[in-house]
């Protein structure tokens, strides 16, 4: 019996889940609760805003109504701040975003405090709208929906434009327009929607709403308006009322960024002040203003129904204007639209009581109604809406004709002068771009993390002492370091973590685990371009793991989304870039094994190659080590290494010298050519391949790219190279007479003393000279570390070498001028831990010596300490 129970309930499930079953299902229940809460906040608002009013009557309005504005605002705020921050503004530009696919919050906690934060906003007088709130409401129910019953993502997309389409309906009474208005303003596309589904959630809202007679936007409803007519003498005054109500839109559009600018500037306060004090300046304004204007439908009505003078109708528009900026700019959580309603139908009363005054052919009332739609149109740039949604509210065909006129002026009008409705503007403000093409078929929605992520990740052990933290990010150009422990990423140390080491009370001897951020945020792999971008922007970050699980497999930085995005602006199919081959080598020699250690010399330039090979059988010989010469040739990553033909002939004459040079000094020479991709790809695959032990290379002396220390190919080797590297900016016709040696104790330094022994074996009578700079206020300097270098070389030179303290503020200009006041051939620096770091930031100092002077400058790096 149980199992026969079991089938019948599998099979009913199986026939009410069906995919068009279930969409209808779902557009019924999201019509029904959007139309519910449009219900809850349009009879909470008129509640509280009814009290206020009596309030207002019985009690000085000058105290009760800024009173009621600041502590309904205030307590607005708080709710929003502390609950649920995204419920801040409109809401409407985000779920624009969220159906452009940009992933942000929409869900319960979103509309419940929306609805309750909107309640107490609207109550308390602040000239903004409910369709805001009631749309994102619709959406946000709508996405929690599609999480309980589990769906796909273009399915849910669906159904948050269903939700949202729901809400202004409701807000409205306009199905018609609920849709038309998601279709052309929120998703600008038809392909990607089940019109069902939004239009049966729409009719569901409105057919509820209009139930519960909650429908202050119903124009019928209030009072009795009087006939309307079209005549074509008035096409000069409503082509007018278009032009200025396009410009009227363009205005209101920079009026509110400005407003937001200003505040994010100047208004330094928490959310709920700011919203309290815009609520105390529009009960301020209130008790200005006659008593018709305490309700927030109060305007237009009066408008509407012809019982207003044209300078009361100009001072309320100017008021209700600045009001509506004032309120908006504040954060607080409410609607555009119904707002730009009043103003249109306030512009076309001023314009009507022109035209009655001149031909006497239609009330003034009748042009307010058309104005409403021609501001509408120029603010949210949907004409076809906005005619709708008048002609739903009014139901009178007369309005039809001059509706479409003036909506599509204001809306042509508008985007001559700036393109774009206030939605896409609120959302570039908040760093979100959206466009057709971008947000259908762009980079930002095709390509995933895996496709942009570095796969190469440099990390930290988490039981790693911050001192070696702190020597990974001196010879590092990262700003931050994954932290894994048994190959799980753990956390994160970035340079703020580093920075902050002495208030946290931590040292050196502490480990990575002590002063990393845990748990950091993190993409998946399958994550798209959009997700990444966001989660960037919504934290502030600058590097973003990417994980499965808990296993790092990549990296992803602001510099790959900018990559990415100038390929796609320059018109680049292939927006990753192609994958590198591994290098592969394509001529080489070998010599008798016989040395200690092996040095790789890498020969480019023919005009550098002979010194830079004295410079290294130099050292070979003091070491006892075999020469590695490697000459590489770069060819475009669209091309296969196997199939491209390349020639030799010159990089082998360069390697036949190297042969000579190391016969005639009996040092073992052996030589490679590879054919590569990326030249820095290459140099570590040999020093792994080839297991070297020390690479000495050429080096042009500065570098002109920002973030840079040396080069891309030369900080690359410089922070990934497991051996010790040497870089030699060579001067013409060079001389190895006189050395300078700036000193400060580190171990790069230490390692240049060690070298300077063979690389003195280059003059026959050389003179040493130690230098170390102290800054000025050192009356006595503590020259040990010069004095222990100086009697090192002693033993083991056979020249002079002298000591020489420098005092001075910038250690560059210091050693430049003592290289000047001795004469000296070759500078030659350790790259000092903390240099590496505090030189991108503040001054690259072998650059800046390299850069000012004519002599050789030779720079040492110690091998890596082994991180695993």
């Amino acid at each position: 019996m149980i199992h026969i129970r079991q089938i019948l309930w599998s099979r009913l499930s199986r026939l009410l889940l069906q995919p068009k079953r279930l969409a209808i299902f779902e557009a019924c229940l999201i019509g029904l609760v959007s139309g519910l809460a449009a219900v809850f906040l349009g009879q909470s608002v008129g509640w509280l805003g009814g009290w206020r009013q009596h309030i207002s009557h019985v009690l000085p309005a000058y105290v009760v109504l800024p009173t009621i504005g600041l502590v309904g605002g205030f307590l607005s705020g708080w709710l929003v701040e502390h609950i649920a921050p995204s419920a801040a503004g409109s809401g409407m530009s985000e779920v624009k975003a969220v159906l452009a696919r940009v992933p942000m919050p929409l869900n319960l906690r979103i509309a419940l405090v929306k609805l309750v934060s909107a309640t107490l906003v609207l109550a308390s007088g602040m000239p903004l709208g409910r369709e805001g709130p009631t749309v994102q409401i619709g959406a946000s129910l709508a996405n929690q929906l599609s999480h309980w019953f589990r769906t796909s993502p273009d399915h849910r997309r669906q159904l948050i434009a269903a939700g949202a389409g729901a809400g202004l309906a409701a807000a409205f009474d306009a199905p018609i327009a609920g849709v038309l208005f998601v279709v052309e303003e929120l998703l600008q596309d038809v392909s990607g929607i089940t019109l069902g589904t939004a239009i049966l959630a729409s009719f569901i809202a409105a057919v509820v709403a209009r139930i519960c007679g909650t429908h202050s936007l119903d124009l019928n409803l209030h009072f009795v308006i009087p006939n309307t007519s079209f005549f074509a003498e008035e096409i000069p005054f409503y082509v007018l009322m278009g032009i200025l109500a396009g410009f009227g839109g363009v205005l209101f559009n920079r009026g509110i960024l400005a407003g937001l600018r200003l505040n994010r500037r100047f208004l330094r306060i928490s959310l709920p002040w700011r919203v309290g004090l815009a609520g105390l300046v529009t009960g301020l304004a209130l008790v200005i203003l006659p008593p018709v204007f305490r309700d927030n439908a109060g305007l237009r009505e009066l408008l509407l129904a012809g019982g207003a003078n044209w300078q009361l109708v100009a001072i309320a528009f100017c008021i209700q204007f600045l009001l509506i900026l004032i309120t908006h700019s504040s954060g607080a959580p409410g609607g555009l639209l119904v707002p730009t309603l009043g103003l249109g139908a306030a512009l076309g009363y001023l314009i009507g009581a022109w035209e009655y005054h001149w031909l006497g052919l239609s009330l003034a009332t009748t042009y307010a109604r058309v104005g409403m739609g021609a501001f509408f149109s120029g603010v949210a740039r949907v004409p076809i809406t906005a005619v709708i949604i008048v002609f739903e509210m009014t139901n009178d065909f007369n309005l039809v004709l001059p509706l479409m006129i003036v909506s599509v002026i204001a809306y042509l009008v508008a985007e001559a002068f700036e393109a774009g409705s206030l939605y896409d503007k609120l959302l570039e403000f908040k760093g979100i771009h959206l466009s057709h093409e971008t947000t259908r078929s762009g980079p930002w929605m095709e390509l995933t993390a895996s496709d942009v992520m570095q796969s190469r990740v440099e990390t930290l052990a988490n039981n790693m002492s911050l001192d070696e933290a702190l020597h990974a990010f001196s010879e590092s150009s990262h700003r931050a370091f994954p932290v894994l422990k048994d190959g799980k990423l753990v956390g994160i140390l970035t340079q703020k973590d580093i920075a902050t080491l002495s208030q946290r009370g931590l040292s050196g001897k502490h480990t990575v685990e002590d002063a990393m951020t845990p748990e950091p945020v993190t993409a998946r792999p399958k994550d798209t371009l959009a997700y990444v971008l966001h989660l960037l922007n919504r934290y502030s970050l600058r590097t973003l793991p990417v994980v499965e699980g808990r296993r790092l497999v990549g990296i992803i930085t602001r510099s790959d989304i900018i990559r990415v995005e100038a390929a796609y602006l320059n018109g680049q199919d292939n927006l990753t870039g192609p994958k590198a081959e591994p290098s592969r080598v394509i001529y080489s020699t070998r010599s008798p094994e016989t040395g200690q250690g092996r040095l790789l010399v890498l020969l480019r330039n023919p005009k550098t190659a002979a010194t830079l090979l004295e410079i290294a059988v130099a050292i070979a010989r003091d070491r006892h080590y075999e020469i590695e010469c490697l000459h590489v040739i770069v060819v475009p990553r669209h091309q296969s290494l196997a199939q491209t033909h390349v020639s030799t002939s010159s990089a082998q004459n360069l390697l036949r010298q190297a042969i000579r040079l190391g016969q005639a000094w009996d040092v073992p020479v052996h030589t490679q050519i590879r054919v590569a991709h990326d030249l820095s790809e290459a140099i570590l695959q040999t020093i792994k391949d080839r297991y070297i032990n020390l690479v000495l290379t050429g080096w042009k002396g500065s570098t002109t790219t920002r973030g840079r220390v040396f080069s891309r190919v030369l900080d690359t080797l410089i922070r990934q190279a497991a051996c010790e590297v040497v870089l030699v900016k060579l001067k013409e016709n060079s001389n190895f007479e006189r050395w300078l040696v700036p000193i400060a104790g580190g171990p790069n330094a230490q390692q240049a003393i060690r070298l300077l022994p063979a690389l003195t074996s280059l003059s026959k009578t050389p003179e040493v000279n130690l230098c170390q700079v102290f800054n000025s206020n050192q009356v006595q300097p503590d020259t040990t570390t010069l004095e222990k270098a100086a009697n090192f070389l002693k033993k083991r030179l056979h020249g002079l070498v002298k000591i020489t303290p420098v005092h001075a503020i910038s250690v560059s200009e210091a050693i430049l001028e003592c290289a000047r006041q001795n004469h000296s051939d070759v500078i030659i620096l350790g790259a000092s831990r903390e240099g590496m770091l505090h030189q991108v930031i503040h001054d690259n100092i072998p650059a800046t010596i390299s850069r000012n002077n004519q002599q050789t400058v030779i720079l040492v790096r110690q091998p890596q300490a082994s991180t695993k």
